[in-house]
């Protein structure tokens, strides 16, 4: 399995990261040594997943504290201004503010003092990465128990230690179930446009030994219908008060899905993911994406719409698996 610092660390003044674009075909290290270059990584998803993005939010204020004046209002002033920018740069995965806002909470009275700010960024970073892993593998603990002997789960999207910085959210209850021996299989939708189900999720499980098979988007209706998926486990990019949550683009058809034929479905997601200040779906707001990740196929004059998620209403949702524990609908977050 891959280790957390191998898919993002700081490394001195520079943010090394496993650039996702290049996976499966190659695994590259991409380092970002200005904020600029890490907001572009952001946005061209080398580094992606709701977590995950909480920890480059994390290390990026780090970064622009390393790149920032030393004279104190300037410095204060610069750091603010790039963590800004980046917290920004993707506004679906509430992680990215979190991880933003962790990293500031911790320069709070040392602006003054920009070296001790910079060591007390530094080191906040590591720690929110470091928790953020111990947050999956205790989901991974806490959703395993919710299947039992041959268990033949779907996912959907790339929701593994890609997308969490170590051991993931729906792939660390995968790996759980595996771990003891109750796992017959893993159900990987393609996840279209960008195929992170095919290129990342199977990329995962095929490292790590676990039985799974891809499948195109299209035909786990079928599957469905034919009784062989036992359970839905996805992850999250922001979790409304209510329940409603906001996952890649697809996931509501797999809830959708899972409801009519009586499957569980279910949520897997860390309080960072939790987002109390927006009180349902309706709230969450949904990227939008360029049309040239739909391919070089559609005609030339044919609009296209391409969000990179959608909301799934708490009402599809048997149960949200956090670090705490599991809890089932119906959902009141605020409680």
């Amino acid at each position: 399995m891959l280790t957390p610092t191998d898919i993002i660390r700081l490394d001195g003044g520079t943010i090394v990261l496993l650039d996702q674009t290049r996976l499966p075909q190659a695994r590259v290290e991409r380092r970002c040594g200005t904020v600029p270059e890490l907001i572009d990584a952001i946005r061209v998803l080398a580094i992606r997943g709701a977590p995950a993005l909480g920890v480059a939010g994390a290390m990026g204020v780090s970064l622009a504290a390393e790149q920032a004046p030393s004279a104190p209002a300037a410095f204060r002033r610069a750091v603010t201004a790039d963590a800004a920018q980046i917290a920004a740069a993707r506004p679906t995965a509430v992680n990215l503010a979190v991880g933003v806002r962790h990293a500031l909470e911790a320069a709070a009275g040392q602006w003054d003092d920009p070296p001790a700010a910079r060591a007390a960024l530094a080191a906040a970073a590591r720690a929110f990465h470091a928790d953020e892993v111990r947050r999956c593998e205790q989901i991974g603990v806490h959703g395993a128990a919710l299947f039992g002997e041959g268990a033949r789960i779907c996912t959907i999207c790339n929701a593994g230690a890609l997308a969490t910085g170590g051991y993931g959210t729906a792939l660390g209850v995968i790996r759980s179930v595996h771990a003891a021996g109750r796992l017959d299989g893993v159900i990987v939708p393609e996840t279209r446009p960008l195929l992170q189900g095919a290129r990342l999720t199977a990329w995962e499980l095929g490292q790590d030994g676990i039985p799974h098979r891809v499948v195109p988007d299209g035909a786990v209706a079928g599957l469905f219908a034919r009784g062989a998926i036992d359970g839905v486990v996805v992850g999250a990019d922001r979790i409304a008060a209510n329940g409603d949550t906001a996952n890649k683009v697809g996931t509501y058809a797999l809830a959708v899905l899972a409801h009519h034929h009586g499957v569980p479905f279910h949520v897997a997601a860390p309080w960072t993911t939790i987002d109390l200040e927006t009180p349902d779906g309706a709230a969450i707001p949904i990227e939008e994406r360029g049309r040239d990740e739909l391919g070089d196929t559609v005609p030339s004059g044919s609009p296209v719409w391409n969000p990179a998620f959608d909301v799934t209403p708490a009402a599809l949702i048997d149960s949200i698996i956090t670090e705490s524990g599991c809890m089932r609908a119906p959902f009141d977050l605020r409680a």
